[in-house]
């Protein structure tokens, strides 16, 4: 007898505990199910947080948007704007420059003059926000360097047909460009083009083209005679090697580019 009400006790002591962990278990699912739509509104509200609605907030700190002159405009311009993924949109590019004091310099003869260097940010219009494209704080020397000779050449921009147009300008002694896509999570060098002259006179031409790999030279035969009117060019094509395209994010520096 005293087995039997033993094992009884035993059996509503397990039923009892089996109950007691089926509760816990339970109340840890609903507590659970009532933390998940928050987790979730919390993780939404922080992404929200961090998309950038305005152009001005992806400038870094230490830089400044810089004006400039629309190449053969002599009005000034805070952003180049033109579609360059194809979506309809108006993207952005902007043109940085540093801040640092100790690049400001007194020159002897052209007075006080800003060394920071010159850097660019492209942005994709997301509608309702934008995103990074591509980003290169340093790339550009400042406006103000040495010319030589002649005057520093001219830097300047352009969105056209899908592309972004890297330019330089000196004046009688010609001009060259880069041409930039956006493709494969950057803005990547898909051309080169460049004029020399000597004076009104072409001296020769060059046209790259990374994505096909040939190179056009052209020379104008004669480039010795000072009128400009009788030119004769001698067009000479060769195939380049190209192992891989060059992004803009990875130039350190562009006047260090020949080609």
């Amino acid at each position: 007898m005293k087995k039997l009400l033993a094992l009884l006790i035993f059996v509503g002591t397990l039923q009892s505990c089996e109950k007691k962990t089926q509760n816990e278990k339970e109340k840890e699912t609903r507590e659970l199910q009532k933390e998940q739509p928050q987790k979730t509104t919390e993780s939404s509200s922080s992404q929200t947080a961090t998309l950038k609605n305005k152009p001005s907030d992806f400038i870094p700190k230490g830089y400044v948007i810089h004006k400039y002159e629309g190449g053969i405009s002599a009005e000034e311009w805070d952003e180049i704007k033109g579609d360059l993924n194809k979506d309809g949109l108006e993207d952005i590019v902007l043109i940085i420059k540093g801040t640092d004091k100790s690049k400001i310099i007194q020159h002897e003869y052209r007075g006080k003059l800003d060394r920071n260097r010159r850097g660019i940010i492209v942005l994709f219009n997301k509608g309702d926000h934008y995103e990074l494209a591509s980003k290169n704080y340093d790339c550009f020397s400042s406006e103000n360097e040495e010319g030589g000779v002649y005057f520093a050449p001219e830097l300047y921009f352009e969105i056209k047909n899908g592309n972004l147009y890297i330019n330089y300008g000196h004046g009688r002694y010609g001009n060259w460009g880069y041409t930039f896509r956006a493709q494969n999570g950057d803005m990547e060098m898909i051309g080169y083009d460049s004029y020399s002259s000597r004076g009104p006179v072409p001296q020769s031409e060059v046209s790259i083209n990374f994505l096909t790999k040939k190179k056009l030279t052209r020379d104008n035969l004669n480039k010795n005679d000072d009128d400009d009117s009788n030119v004769n060019y001698e067009d000479s094509w060769e195939n380049i090697k190209v192992e891989k395209l060059t992004k803009l994010s990875d130039i350190k520096d562009f006047d260090e580019l020949y080609y």
